[in-house]
C-alpha cells in the first residue's frame, strides 16, 4: 500500500504539471488524477518512513554470531 505521504507528494507533482501546460484538456485530467489521489491520502495516517529491521549479528553474550 502507497503512504499518505507518497500520494500527496504526487498530487503536488500533477498540480504543478497541470499549470504549467497549455493544453486545458490535458490540464484538466491531470487536476483530476491529483484530486484522486489526494482523496486516497486523506484517510490515511500520516506515518514517517519506518526504519528497516537491522540484525547486528551479536549475540546475548556479546560474542558476534557467525
Amino acid at each position: 500500500m502507497l503512504g499518505k505521504t507518497y500520494l500527496t507528494k504526487q498530487a503536488s507533482l500533477l498540480m504543478k504539471f497541470a499549470r504549467t501546460t497549455s493544453d486545458s484538456e490535458l490540464s484538466a485530467k491531470l487536476i483530476s488524477k491529483a484530486a484522486d489521489l489526494k482523496s486516497q491520502a486523506d484517510p490515511m495516517p500520516d506515518r514517517g518512513p519506518k526504519a528497516p529491521d537491522v540484525t547486528l549479528g551479536i549475540g546475548l553474550d556479546g560474542q558476534t554470531e557467525s
